[in-house]
Parts: C-alpha cells; structure tokens; sequence
C-alpha cells in the first residue's frame, strides 16, 4: 500500500504501516553539477566523479555520483513519506547498515522506497524509527544502495 506522499497519519495509523512500504518518492535527477557541488563541500575531487573525459575510461563509462551524495538524497525523499501527526521535529540519528550497491552515474534518475521496520517510543512524546531504505535507479534492477535508518521524531507540547 503506497500512501498518498506527505501524509499526516495519527500514531496508531502510523504503527500500523510496521513491516510494510510506507511509499515511494519521486524521481530525482542526478546531475554533474550536483556531483561537482557535491564534491566542492566533501572536498573529494576523485576524478571518476567530477572529469567526465577520465571517467568515460573506466567501465562505468562516465562520471557517477559520490555513495554519500546518493545517501544524502534520502534526506529529501523521506519528506514525501507519511508522517505522525503533531510531530514538530526529526532528526536524522544514523544507520546501523549501508550498502553502496551499484553506481549511479550521471543523468540517471533515482528514488527511494521505504519501509517501516521499526517503531518505538523512547519516551512520552519522542519515538525512534527504523526503516528499511532501498534507493533504486530508473531501468536498472540493481539498487544504487540499501540502508537501515534510524530517525528520532519529536511531539510539540511539553514533551
């Protein structure tokens, strides 16, 4: 069941979507001067992302996109998503895993696809998630990586 993107949901509702596909974002197009941007603030110049002539010499045939740079997409992915209502706050607490699958090179599309594997209340008005993230790459089989991520989302109020 693939929920409308953004969509406030009370908690039970939310506890509800436990060990299935909370949706799936929209396409989101990977650029060189997103690669080059991207490498300017990592300070990872590594040629097989941002010299498209060395690239196109390598069996990717091309530049492709930094592991982290396709990581971070999540970031905005995961606003289309349901959500709880009356949370006012998440913040983005880790991964317990990361798998760079396959390489993302540039001009390809990529979204991501989320399932909630976990859900709990650390306490009165602060939950942990865990969802289990695979971001896939349009007209591949192959994802571009698969995560564990773990998210902290906060209540407005006293808590």
């Amino acid at each position: 069941m693939t929920l409308p993107s953004g969509k406030k949901l009370s908690r039970e509702d939310f506890e509800a979507l436990l060990g299935k596909e909370m949706g799936v974002s929209d396409w989101f197009s990977v650029t060189q001067d997103q690669i080059n941007q991207f490498a300017d603030c990592t300070h990872d110049h590594q040629y097989i992302h941002v010299d498209p002539e060395a690239a196109a010499q390598t069996p990717f045939g091309t530049t492709i996109a930094h592991g982290f740079l396709t990581l971070s997409l999540l970031s905005a992915m995961v606003y289309q998503m349901p959500s709880i209502e009356g949370i006012v706050m998440g913040v983005n607490y880790g991964f317990d895993r990361v798998r760079f699958v396959s390489p993302v090179k540039v001009g390809s599309r990529v979204r991501g696809r989320f399932v909630l594997s976990k859900f709990e209340e650390l306490k009165p008005g602060e939950f942990q998630t865990t969802m289990d993230v695979t971001v896939e790459i349009e007209g591949q089989e192959k994802p571009a990586l698969v995560a564990q991520w773990l998210g902290r989302r906060y209540m407005g109020g006293e808590a």
